[in-house]
């Protein structure tokens, strides 16, 4: 049991810090652009718009904290809110042109710094560390 304790000791202190050094890298690529901010904007381009209490409960967060992001976004041009067709009283949130390109540019920055730091893994390592990840994420959204 000591030796599964280790391990799982010492996947947090890595998790820890390789989300310390995402936050680090999203405001290198975008100051502007937070972490949580560069996810929300993601977010609505893959779902094509939401509204940002569609955000708040997808992702477990305050809905002051996503009105604070929205509204930073909304200021930087990246985001506009938009007239449900199908209900007049409700706003979906979509990004801009502007949005969509700095976005995809934070992607491809993003991509290529994953490329450079995966440069001398084999195959077989890249594809286990795939895997491994989507187990854990999978395993994330069984359990909460």
């Amino acid at each position: 049991m000591a030796h599964r304790d280790d391990s799982v000791e010492t996947i947090q202190l890595e998790m820890t810090a390789f989300a310390r050094r995402a936050r680090a890298s999203a405001a290198r690529m975008h100051p502007e652009l937070s972490l949580v901010s560069y996810t929300l904007l993601a977010h609505l381009d893959d779902q094509q718009g939401c509204r940002a209490t569609d955000l708040a409960a997808h992702y477990l967060l305050d809905k002051s904290t996503v009105s604070r992001q929205i509204a930073a976004l909304e200021n930087l041009g990246f985001v506009e809110r938009r007239i449900d067709p199908d209900d007049h009283r409700v706003q979906v949130l979509h990004p801009t042109d502007k949005g969509a390109q700095v976005l995809a540019n934070v992607t491809a920055s993003r991509r290529q710094a994953f490329r450079e730091r995966l440069a001398d893994w084999n195959e077989d390592d890249l594809d286990r560390f795939a895997t491994y990840l989507q187990r854990y994420n999978a395993a994330q959204e069984r359990h909460g």
